[in-house]
């Protein structure tokens, strides 16, 4: 049964395909798996009849010679996409008991295609970390540990129980969301492929909002094929979301293995941070040392305003969320205060008691940079600074046709290592916060080991609505660099 849990979806949707494997068989490989790795915490929500369910009717399917694109595959969802009938928190206490009565465009893309449902899993309250440890409901715990050690690391945030899961081969595959970082960055620290689309590739409509000009749902897998199939499930246009765009959606495994041989490959110079661990830098060079081998020419490229993309993202996310978070009142749903004597009492009880710390303090942030007198001084010049940073890729693509750099600043660290430092965390997404202030695509693709056994990833960002391109460069990339490596099982001794 374990040998079905390291398939890639690839592979298995083959095995399916010629029957050589049912899709129950499947399915209750990878339920016991969950079941026995949950000290990794990355589940919030299990969902093994409903699964088991699915699946049977995908087997009825498959036998009828009426399988769908995705038929049979087990999959698991971020808990902030909205699933009808399943508990659905966004790791907050606030949503705890919430049950949808309605299906987020992406998961029910999924469902229509065929794929299974195996649980919603743990993530950052509300979208709002790098390190999964501000959801109510505990940190995931990441699959891999260093060489010689028991410490327990985190998996990245916000999606961190996504990448927990597919890291440990609890899932062939699961959906994550992108504010900030949030699939590319806990992608790279697991050791996964993770894809943040262009925005408006992906409708929002049923995902829990945390900052609406910043966020999209991707794919994370194991392979960069993986990745472009589930994508190419999971896009589409939504009339229920007015930003998702009206444009084909590519079969984006067609294609992937067409190469980069002359395509230009952009380096930018203002990405080399000092004080940076050597082993980045030195997987960044031999990432475009294996592209240029393959072909494609490298140029450097200048994007002068990322050194302000950090501040700009953490006035444009926080204010944003103040305005999403303002529904959460305790009235029609979620977490309701006892003991209340009035309104007013009522709305700051229930969003005391049902928000965390970090939630607080954005929300705070949010609400500061957005009152009178502050609001053209920080907001205003934030959205400016954005639409310079927007500018900065125009320019670059002039010279090339795809960006190459890290993916994190550093490999997983310790739970608890940053959590009472806030800006240390948010330098976590020093690399990531730029593609999303410009609404640009980008994948991490995992390259290498640091010297004490940890992942690392390099970042492919590509041209907005170019998810085809990026892709085809990471493909590359996983080509030359068969990361093949898998953490030690250690959670099922």
């Amino acid at each position: 049964m374990s040998e079905l849990t390291h398939l890639t979806l690839a592979d298995a949707r083959d095995m399916l395909r010629a029957k050589k494997v049912s899709s129950s068989e499947l399915t209750r490989a990878f339920v016991a798996a969950m079941e026995r790795a949950r000290m990794l915490n990355a589940f919030v929500t299990e969902t093994r009849d409903r699964a088991l369910e699915m699946a049977k009717a995908s087997d009825e399917r498959i036998w009828r010679g009426d399988a769908r694109p995705l038929e049979g595959l087990p999959v698991a969802i971020k808990d902030l996409f909205c699933t009808k009938g399943v508990r659905t928190t966004a790791g907050s206490r606030i949503l705890g008991n919430f049950i949808p009565p309605y299906e987020s465009t992406v998961s029910q893309n999924l469902w229509d295609a065929g794929a299974v449902m195996l649980g919603k899993t743990n993530m950052d309250e509300f979208a709002m970390g790098s390190s999964n440890e501000t959801s109510y409901f505990k940190p995931a715990i990441n699959p891999w540990r260093a060489r010689d050690s028991n410490e327990n690391l985190v998996p990245g945030g916000s999606s961190g129980g996504s990448a927990a899961a597919v890291a440990a081969s609890l899932c062939l595959g699961a959906t994550g969301t992108d504010t900030g970082g949030s699939i590319r960055q806990p992608a790279a620290l697991s050791g996964i492929v993770g894809v943040k689309p262009t925005y408006g590739r992906c409708s929002r409509w049923g995902i829990v909002a945390f900052a609406s000009s910043l966020d999209q749902a991707g794919p994370m897998t194991r392979t960069v094929r993986d990745a472009a199939i589930m994508l190419s499930h999971m896009a589409s246009v939504d009339e229920k979301d007015s930003t998702s765009v009206d444009m084909p959606v590519p079969d984006y495994e067609d294609g992937l293995e067409g190469g980069v041989s002359g395509l230009r490959i952009g380096i930018p110079k203002e990405y080399r941070l000092q004080g940076a661990p050597p082993e980045i830098d030195a997987l960044w060079q031999q990432g475009a040392y294996w592209l240029r081998a393959q072909g494609a020419e490298i140029v450097d490229v200048s994007l002068p305003h990322t050194k302000y993309a950090l501040p700009a993202y953490y006035i444009v996310a926080p204010a944003e969320a103040s305005s999403n978070l303002a529904r959460y009142d305790g009235v029609r749903y979620g977490h309701r205060a006892e003991g209340s004597h009035d309104l007013v009492d009522l709305y700051e009880h229930s969003r005391s008691q049902g928000f965390g710390a970090e939630v607080k303090r954005r929300v705070l942030i949010g609400t500061y940079v957005l009152s009178a007198g502050y609001y053209d001084a920080y907001y205003t010049r934030a959205q400016k600074v954005r639409t310079l940073i927007k500018r900065d890729f125009e320019r670059a693509w002039e010279k090339c046709d795809a960006l190459l750099t890290p993916a994190t600043p550093g490999p997983a660290f310790p739970v608890g290592r940053k959590s009472n430092d806030p800006v240390s965390m948010y330098l976590n997404d020093v690399f990531t916060v730029t593609v999303n202030l410009a609404g640009l695509p980008a994948i991490s693709v995992p390259v290498g080991l640091t010297e004490n056994g940890l992942p690392l990833g390099l970042q492919v960002i590509g041209k907005t609505f170019d998810e085809a391109t990026a892709l085809r460069v990471g493909r590359s990339i996983e080509l030359a660099a068969n990361f093949t490596d898998r953490p030690r099982s250690w959670w099922m001794a």
